[in-house]
């Protein structure tokens, strides 16, 4: 059956599934509780959680709660939900991710989902895009479900343990993605049960959910402890990267995804660090901190991938256009930066726990989710999440107009028409909304704009509440708005700001103009842009002004595959051509499809560490909660056992026993991560001696796992075996294996990777870079065998 009859099929399934929720919608139109008092209306809420205690499904007791959540909406907000919201509502609690566009209400529509699922007790967790919208959505949500009995709360990251446990036990707990995964980390390296912050999850909506679970879902989540390792050669590398010369002594795959030595940077770096054979066993080390550095030396750039702030180096998110806070690249290629900028090394430190977002949102026993633009992702997040996504008909129709693309042969062109416009187009008073792809394009656009008399406000710092407050009065007459990346600004467009001044004279003048800059490798980029003018039937407009100079083009090649005859010289003038257009479109979505392998690939290889660390949390949390005996001392030493239990009494020996177990599990599991990382650095490999990588890794993988199980043991074994059998022996004891005294979180963007799998998958780099990529994996098999033999030297003694 060819793609396109499957996808006529689904559409169509789809329509029918719709038209079935909007006849559950005429039914919930039709009851009324206008007439109740607040406390009547608390009754029926009472009424209706009853119910599911009795064994009734939520499916039977709908009706009845989204009619009450409607009369709720009406009497705090002075609101009346559409019929559209209510059924996007309904395809929620289905479990689908719905696709609803800028302006419909999805924080709303998220409202009647929650509160019919919050009735069981169990918890629903609204996952938002950052701290911000927590807040604001929890405050301003809030009054509807404490009206119907419902407890809600919003979690920061910056809160004390116990505010945070306490709205995680909410009905309703508003909180981001991230937050609520570095929460699950730390309560895996718990040792008291009664200091667990979060419950079991059960139910989560994701907001702004493309966004969250593709763009973002290869990003783990990391948990550190330790300090700074002061023992590297990382400033004498940097400086010997920093004398080589592009296309000399190195040069980037076709992709420019990655950078690699040629024969002459190999002999160079060789001479210049004083070894022989950078590759030899003993150089390992090196060879990894000259990868990283010149990854970091020729990939990264300064105000476009990342800023200098304060002395710290802050990441700039490539889909927002934003600091990413607790950000990070993996800690090699982050430190080599921090050496490359000056700014002291201050990534170091020890792995003890990590997760990605998407294993993470994964152990909710139900999902769903909505966005503006899901459904150019639907195949990929229902084979990732088991989502179906499913388009919702706007309340009024779109008429906002999409122009096709303004195309210039070079960038100055692009920046002269593209101010020439900004400046014809505010005399008039119409509000302009520019999306820029970079920080620095944002910067040097606004000052552009200021030499030509004109005022803007620019957004591409971490600032989500100033942000949101600027976005809001983006559609006044005469404003002019540059921002990086629209995704996740958290609020809504309304011509004439908030209050709506002059909303009859910006109608007249054709509504909000949204400009791009740039084209996105992912089209639902572009799509999110576009999707902020024109909102609830309101006129708008949108446009791109890109070039061949532009990086998609140049970074993908389009302007080399354009016919001779189409590409002129450059011009002033826009090119008048729509094949180049339509080359763009065409790169686009075959950059996108590769993406989207690539994250395919990555799940493969992320999959197999994940189910062994589901594994161990398993075991730890069982050990942690009392919920499966463990008696190791017991089976395993006796005599030891009868001593301590005779010194320490029952419940105190359980305790140590337990804090022992814990320990060292969390120890052997940093260790394993710390293997299991360097071993990752060898995907960058296209060949190993003839065999697939991923085969590779599976099987390098599965030799440390079938280890580790038994190491943990003999550690924890060994601890009490070398222990001095009396009080002051039981507290040095407990003083050595205490958790860590600080950890700290952050983020590792993990692209590094995804580079390396796309020399793999979609080109080649040459000779040489073969022979520098191949490298690590020689590196990562030491490391393997190190770990391995460690553990079997403990077995012999």
């Amino acid at each position: 059956m060819s793609t396109v009859l499957i996808k006529a099929l689904e559409k169509r399934s789809s329509r029918s599934e719709y038209s079935s929720y909007k006849k559950i919608v005429e039914q919930i139109n039709v009851i009324d509780f206008s007439k109740l008092s607040e406390g009547n209306l608390l009754n029926k809420s009472t009424e209706l959680k009853n119910k599911l205690l009795q064994g009734h499904s939520m499916d039977d007791i709908l009706i009845e709660a989204f009619a009450l959540v409607k009369e709720a909406v009406k009497r705090v907000l002075a609101l009346t939900a559409y019929d559209e919201q209510i059924a996007a509502a309904i395809a929620m609690h289905k479990g689908k991710l719905i696709e609803m566009q800028t302006g419909e209400g999805k924080t709303l529509t998220a409202v009647f989902t929650a509160y019919l699922n919050g009735l069981t007790g169990d918890g629903c967790q609204i996952l938002t895009f950052n701290d911000y919208l927590a807040k604001r959505d929890a405050g301003w949500m809030g009054p509807i479900y404490k009206m119907l009995g419902l407890t809600v709360g919003y979690v920061q990251d910056t809160m004390n343990i116990e505010d945070k446990r306490q709205a995680y036990l909410c009905d309703i707990t508003y909180v981001t993605a991230k937050v609520a995964g570095f929460d699950y980390l730390r309560d895996n390296l718990c040792y008291d049960k009664n200091k667990l912050i979060e419950r079991p999850f059960n139910f989560a909506i994701v907001d702004e959910a493309d966004s969250i679970i593709v763009d973002e879902a290869r990003i783990p989540l990391v948990i550190a402890a330790g300090g700074v390792d002061n023992d590297n050669t990382l400033y004498i590398t940097m400086e010997a990267i920093k004398k080589l010369k592009p296309k000399v002594h190195y040069d980037k795959d076709e992709y420019e995804k990655n950078a690699f030595l040629t024969e002459a940077g190999l002999n160079a770096v060789e001479n210049m660090l004083g070894i022989e054979n950078l590759y030899a066993e003993e150089n390992y080390k090196l060879l990894n901190e000259v990868h990283n550095c010149l990854y970091a030396m020729a990939m990264l750039k300064k105000d476009v991938d990342y800023i200098v702030k304060d002395n710290i180096i802050e990441m700039v998110d490539e889909f927002t256009g934003r600091v990413a806070e607790n950000r990070h690249w993996p800690d090699g290629i982050q430190a080599a930066l921090e050496t490359k900028e000056k700014v002291g090394i201050n990534s170091k430190g020890r792995i003890m726990s990590q997760i990605t977002l998407q294993s993470f949102i994964c152990l909710y026993k139900k999902l769903a989710g909505m966005t503006a633009t899901a459904m150019d992702s639907a195949e990929e997040i229902r084979e990732f999440y088991n989502l179906e996504t499913m388009a919702i008909p706007s309340h009024t129709p779109c008429i906002r107009e999409d122009y096709g693309d303004v195309i210039f042969t070079h960038k100055e062109a692009k920046y002269k028409a593209l101010v020439a416009e900004i400046i014809k187009i505010h005399a008039t008073g119409q509000p302009l909304l520019i999306g820029t792809c970079s920080v620095k394009e944002s910067e040097y656009l606004a000052e552009e704009l200021k030499k030509a008399d004109i005022n803007c406000n620019v957004l591409n710092a971490k600032n989500d509440e100033l942000e949101a407050n600027i976005i809001e009065q983006a559609g006044t007459l005469g404003a002019v708005t540059v921002s990086t990346n629209m995704a996740g600004r958290g609020a809504d467009i309304k011509l004439g700001g908030p209050k709506e001044i002059d909303r009859d004279k910006i109608v007249t003048l054709g509504g909000l103009y949204v400009i791009g800059t740039n084209r996105h490798e992912s089209l639902r980029i572009d799509k999110q842009l576009r999707g902020r003018a024109g909102r609830q039937g309101d006129p708008g407009m949108s446009r791109f002004f890109i070039s061949l100079e532009d990086d998609l083009i140049k970074q993908y090649g389009i302007d080399r595959v354009l016919p001779q005859i189409i590409r002129p010289k450059n011009q002033d003038e826009p090119l008048p051509s729509q094949r180049i257009a339509k080359k763009v479109s065409q790169v686009q979505r075959i950059v996108q499809g590769q993406n989207s392998d690539l994250r395919r690939v990555l799940w493969q290889y992320s999959s197999i560490v994940e189910n062994q660390r589901f594994q161990v949390y398993k075991r730890r949390c069982e050990i942690l909660l009392d919920t499966n005996p463990f008696n190791i001392l017991e089976e395993k030493n006796p005599k030891i056992y009868e001593e301590l239990f005779e010194l320490l009494g029952a419940e105190a020996l359980k305790d140590l026993e337990k804090q022992v177990a814990l320990y060292n599990i969390d120890d052997s599991w940093a260790d394993f991560l710390a293997a299991t990382a360097t071993l990752q650095e060898g995907i960058n490999l296209k060949v190993i001696g003839g065999k697939q990588p991923l085969q590779e890794y599976k099987i390098e993988t599965a030799k440390m796992y079938e280890q580790l199980q038994q190491y943990i043991q003999d550690r924890i074994i060994q601890d009490f075996e070398t222990m001095e059998l009396s009080m002051e022996g039981v507290s040095e004891l407990k003083a050595r294996i205490k958790p860590p005294s600080s950890t700290w979180t952050y983020l590792v963007k993990d692209n590094t990777i995804l580079d390396a799998l796309s020399l793999i998958f979609f080109g080649s780099a040459g000779t040489s870079a073969a022979y520098l990529l191949g490298a690590p994996i020689v590196a990562a098999i030491l490391v393997v065998e190190s770990f391995v033999q460690k553990i079997k030297h403990k077995e012999k003694n």
